[in-house]
């Protein structure tokens, strides 16, 4: 088997805006920052990975991290396509001359033959400096046109006049005397009083200001722009809620107005086109976003599927068909299940359906099924999900995201990145023998997806062509959900100490067969039929169970009910008690609770038809009334149950 994880650098999306022209020499260049600070955090986390990693500030004021020296461009260029190939290095990297790589800051106290710099003078106390001693550069974001060429300048060039006004003359400080000493009347030198020291407190530095970019620079910086950073600027507006077009590189009406959005929510001018410093700050700030989360672009050869993942949020956790599950890393909360099986629609419909019964995805929320495809959205207190699968050339591949619930704003970009980037390859799906040796418990292999399971299941029939359907009362109204067949139901009618209810599907359902009632009872002694899921675990169709009508009253003596000589089981509650024409006479009721009572197993109670009709009418539910009509055979019989009586669960 094998898994692949490509590294995506979340800063990738930080674009190279300057590029330089000819030099004896060539570097692959990987990076750019706006900052000194931002540069050297991110030339030494490259440099862990690659020892040849170099830094350099550039003409623009923004810093370079690079690759090399190399000997000439085909050598850099040779480097830079196994790099990208294998997923190491940003796409967006380029080979560069270094014709515009100034003062090197990485490695510190490196040294490279670059560009040549003007003479600097001796440090003055307004020489700005970062922790490492280094000399701090001034930001320069545009070369000045005009002014004194300072390479030209000697070595003994004249002083700064900054530098004068804080520089003290150390001459006069050697021959002139403090005013004790000249009103003293003794000369010697060891009593003279001592010199005072006239040198002036150094002065505090002050920042030279950053320079102002018009929006004529903006513009030009922007056309200089190479198609990826674009198609990145794009990418990270997206990422922050402003764009909604296609991914193209291309600043038409939509991107300057996604650009517009983004500046107003975030304090700047509302002009449609990002200055550089604006620019790095977009970047910067999704990127360091990405890299929170993780994101990175997985392929998992087993189950044929590519897909970005937070992988600083999940965990490869094991392969048990359909699914390969992604666990919480570091308490996360968050869960991924990729989804690999071959299939047709019906499967695919069934994968639909047995989604829905899994604890990770919850009750609530929107579903969709239609042609070859599908989503599950969940949701309730404790968690969120979403689900996509679909069906291709025989194939259903997937997806689900599980995450915390009040941890939706982070976690959509996390499903939409998931969404943009979730692709079918190849005609491989996940092996149903791949997975944890046998030794390992299947509840170990099903943790953290388990089937949910109802509080209890029992039977139900229509009563009219609309869908309605007649069950037991009892218990009903503790249910957080009911469904009929796994179709969402409501309790349109309760009747409590009645014993019978009245649920209305949320879907239309188009019954087969529609239960007719019997108002007058079968005499004592006939032989009945009781329908009902008997077995629901382990058979999806009703059951006859053939019995005898003992007597029309019930254990007490109650004239609405009727005691039932079968062997019932309590997935059977609910269900009709059929005569030998299929006319329904009764309802099964539940087994009575009282722990001081035992009853025979085959001692069953029924609710009459007769105490049910006239309630349900009330109540416009109004049954069929069975006509005169001769008895069938038992398979007649059973397929009239198939078509009438369903399977109810009641859920928390």
């Amino acid at each position: 088997m094998s898994r692949t994880v490509s590294i995506v650098v979340g800063a990738s999306l930080t674009g190279m805006v300057w590029t330089g022209t000819a030099w004896a020499e060539a570097w692959v260049q990987i990076e750019a920052k706006s900052s000194l600070a931002q540069a050297e955090a991110r030339a030494r986390d490259w440099a862990g990975m690659f020892p040849d990693t170099t830094g350099f500030r550039l003409d623009s004021g923004w810093y370079a991290i690079a690759l090399g020296p190399f000997a000439d461009e085909a050598e850099a260029n040779a480097r830079r396509r196994v790099l990208r190939r294998e997923g190491l290095i940003p796409r967006d990297s380029f080979v560069a001359d270094g014709n515009n790589f100034r003062q090197q800051f990485w490695p510190v106290g490196a040294t490279l033959n670059t560009a040549p710099q003007a003479t600097q003078p001796a440090p003055q106390a307004d020489t700005q400096s970062d922790v490492r001693g280094a000399p701090m550069p001034a930001p320069i974001d545009v070369e000045p046109l005009d002014g004194p060429d300072e390479t030209a300048q000697s070595s003994d060039q004249t002083t700064p006049p900054d530098a004068m006004a804080s520089t003290p003359d150390t001459s006069a400080q050697d021959t002139t005397t403090a005013p004790e000493a000249l009103n003293s009347d003794t000369t010697a030198a060891s009593d003279a009083p001592a010199l005072r020291d006239v040198t002036p407190a150094p002065q505090e530095a002050t920042p030279a200001p950053e320079p102002v970019e018009t929006l004529a620079e903006s513009r030009r910086l922007e056309a200089a722009l190479d198609p990826q950073t674009k198609r990145d600027i794009q990418t990270a507006l997206e990422w922050e809620g402003s764009y909604q077009g296609a991914i193209d590189g291309i600043f038409g009406r939509g991107t300057r107005g996604s650009i517009a959005d983004w500046q107003s929510k975030n304090g700047y001018q509302p002009t449609g086109v990002l200055s550089s410093t604006q620019q790095a700050a977009l970047l910067d700030k999704v990127a360091s976003e990405r890299a929170a989360l993780g994101l990175q672009t997985v392929t998992e050869q087993e189950a044929g599927i590519r897909i970005e993942l937070p992988m600083g949020l999940v965990k490869f956790a094991r392969y048990n068909a359909p699914f390969v599950n992604y666990a919480p890393k570091d308490d996360s909360g968050v869960q991924v299940l990729l989804i690999s099986q071959p299939g047709d629609t019906a499967r695919l419909r069934g994968l639909y359906d047995a989604m829905q019964t899994l604890e990770i995805v919850p009750t609530g929320g929107e579903r969709n099924i239609r042609g070859n495809s599908f989503t599950i959205e969940g949701e309730n207190t404790a968690v969120h999900s979403y689900t996509h699968a679909e069906l291709s050339n025989g194939q259903i591949k997937g997806f689900t995201l599980v995450w915390p619930a009040g941890d939706d704003k982070r976690m959509n970009r996390v499903l939409d990145a998931m969404k943009r980037s979730f692709t079918p390859i190849g005609s491989k799906t996940l092996d149903a023998t791949l997975g944890q040796p046998m030794s390992v418990t299947r509840a170990a292999l099903m943790a953290g997806i388990e089937k949910r399971a109802p509080v209890f299941s029992r039977s139900g029939f229509f009563i009219d062509a609309d869908g309605h359907v007649l069950t037991a009362a009892e218990g009903l109204d503790q249910c957080g959900r009911i469904t009929i067949e796994d179709h969402a139901a409501s309790l349109s009618f309760d009747g409590g100490a009645k014993g019978y209810a009245v649920l209305t599907p949320h879907d239309t359902l188009a019954p087969r067969e529609v239960a007719k009632f019997n108002p007058d009872a079968p005499l004592a002694g006939a032989k009945v039929a009781v329908a009902g899921f008997s077995y629901p675990e382990a058979l999806s169709a009703p059951v006859l169970n053939f019995g005898t009508l003992s007597a029309l009253k019930g254990l007490e003596g109650q004239d609405n009910q009727a005691r039932i000589e079968a062997q019932t089981r309590a997935g059977d509650v609910g269900g009709p008690v059929l005569d030998g024409t299929g006319a329904v006479v009764g309802m099964l009721l539940p087994a009575s609770d009282d722990a001081n009572r035992v009853l025979p197993d085959n001692l069953s109670v029924a609710l009459q038809s007769k105490a049910m009709a006239p309630g349900l009418s009330d109540k416009g539910f109004t049954p069929k009334e069975a006509g005169i009509s001769a008895n069938r055979a038992p398979e007649d019989l059973q397929q009239m149950a198939d078509g009438m009586v369903v399977q109810i669960s009641c859920w928390k």
